[in-house]
């Protein structure tokens, strides 16, 4: 996890909000990934789906099923649907997302019983770093768009984000 929040600061420095993934298989981070959606102007560029990206190149398929995916924030549903069409085994996040949290804050896709794939899920691994990261990005925000250089120039709201503090 320490990884992903050392991702989730690459994001931060470069304006995206504050989210690192990474892919390990047998010990081994097969994959990496951070927020970019603003910077690849792609909605579907957050850090698990960068993550589940690389290890799936690294691989050779797009299938992982005996990977464990590591995230700083809990992921949303269009991020659980492709852990699920990775077949990844498990997925360990940081801070809860009660927004658009699909592990359980919001919904729990992976405890649906009429889908084909079931990850176990651990929540709450240093949820008090992975949300403070996350808490600090937007402080700062707020305090540029108060001195007129807030959310306009990249195009980032608060509202449409994830996470708020």
């Amino acid at each position: 996890m320490r990884t992903a929040l050392e991702l989730a600061g690459q994001a931060f420095a470069m304006g995206e909000v504050p989210v690192g993934a990474l892919v390990v298989k047998d010990g081994m981070i097969i994959g990496r990934g951070y927020n970019a959606p603003i910077l690849r102007n792609d909605p579907s560029a957050h850090a698990e789906m960068q993550a589940l990206r690389e290890a799936a190149q690294h691989i050779g398929n797009y299938r992982l099923p005996e990977c464990e995916l590591f995230v700083t924030l809990e992921p949303c549903l269009m991020c659980a649907g492709a852990i699920m069409h990775a077949r990844i085994a498990r997925v360990v996040y940081g801070a809860a997302d009660y927004k658009t949290g699909a592990c359980g804050s919001v919904l729990n896709a992976f405890a649906e019983s009429r889908l084909n794939h079931h990850a176990r899920v651990t929540g709450g691994v240093l949820a008090d770093e992975c949300g403070l990261i996350l808490s600090n990005f937007f402080a700062m925000r707020r305090i540029q768009k108060k001195a007129g250089a807030g959310s306009q120039e990249s195009g980032l709201s608060e509202a449409g984000m994830d996470y708020e503090d």
